[in-house]
C-alpha cells in the first residue's frame, strides 16, 4: 500500500477514534502522548493497551499494564511492536479501514426496521443478541450518550436480528461490533448500520477495523483499507 498524507490522516483518525471507544468502554484508563494504557484489567473483549503512534516504546507500554491478570491484550494499532520478548503471542491481525464521508449511504434492508437504542433494558436486550447470550452487564446505561450509538436492526417481530456500535471521536464516525443472528445477511447489518450513521452524523467519514470475512463485506460497502494492526494477548 502507498501511504499518502491522506491515508495517514484516515489512519490515524481510525486508531484515535478506536482509542476513544475502547477508553468509553474501559474506565479509569488514561492517555499518554503514544498510547491509552489501562493499569487494572479490562473487560472482555477490549485491550489494555492501544497505541496511538508508530514509535510507542514496548517496555514502557507493558509497564503500565497488569501483566500478571490472565487476558490481558495489547491493541498494536500500526503492527510495529514485538511483543513476544514481553511474553505476548499474536492473537491476531486486523485492516483498519475508512468510508470517506462523501460516500452515498446506502439503502438498508427492507425486512428490518434500525433504531438507536435509548434505555437501558434496550441496552441489555442489545448486547444478549449481540453476544447470544444473557447480558453481563459489559455496556454500562452511561455509555448512551449523544456520541455513542447503539445500533438496532430488529425483525418484523420486534426481536434484535441485527446491530453495531456507532462512536463519534477524531473527526470521524467509527463502526464496530457489526452482528447478526437467526439467518440475517451481513450485508443487511452493515447496510442498515451506515444508513443510520449517516442519518445520525451526515457528512463525516467512518472508520473501523475489521479481518476475514467481516473485512470482505465492509470493503463491498465503501470502505477502502488503510493498513494492518496486531492484537496480542499475554500468555506467559
Amino acid at each position: 500500500m502507498i501511504i499518502t498524507r491522506n491515508t495517514e490522516d484516515a489512519l490515524r483518525a481510525a486508531v484515535r477514534n478506536n482509542a476513544a471507544w475502547c477508553a468509553a468502554v474501559c474506565p479509569g484508563g488514561v492517555f499518554g502522548a503514544d498510547s491509552w494504557t489501562s493499569a487494572r484489567r479490562t473487560p472482555p473483549y477490549y485491550p489494555d493497551a492501544v497505541t496511538l503512534t508508530r514509535e510507542v516504546s514496548a517496555a514502557a507500554l507493558t509497564a503500565a499494564i497488569d501483566t500478571g491478570s490472565p487476558g490481558c491484550s495489547v491493541k498494536d494499532s500500526f503492527a510495529v511492536l514485538d511483543l513476544a520478548p514481553a511474553g505476548f503471542e499474536l492473537l491476531f491481525e486486523a485492516q483498519w479501514m475508512h468510508r470517506p464521508a462523501d460516500a452515498p449511504a446506502p439503502a438498508p434492508a427492507a425486512s428490518l426496521s434500525w433504531s438507536r437504542i435509548a434505555s437501558a433494558a434496550d441496552l441489555d436486550a442489545w448486547e444478549a443478541a449481540w453476544d447470544g447470550e444473557e447480558s453481563t452487564g459489559l455496556f454500562r446505561p452511561d455509555l448512551l450518550t449523544p456520541e455513542i450509538a447503539f445500533l438496532a436492526g430488529r425483525s418484523e417481530e420486534g426481536r434484535i436480528v441485527a446491530g453495531a456500535v456507532a462512536n463519534e471521536a477524531a473527526g470521524a464516525v467509527g463502526v464496530s461490533n457489526v452482528f447478526t443472528r437467526d439467518g440475517v445477511a451481513p450485508d443487511e447489518a452493515w447496510s442498515g448500520a451506515l444508513a443510520r450513521i449517516a442519518a445520525l452524523w451526515p457528512g463525516r467519514p467512518v472508520v473501523g477495523y475489521e479481518h476475514g470475512e467481516d473485512l470482505a463485506t465492509a470493503l463491498a460497502h465503501g470502505f477502502a483499507p488503510l493498513g494492518p494492526l496486531r492484537v496480542w494477548l499475554h500468555t506467559a
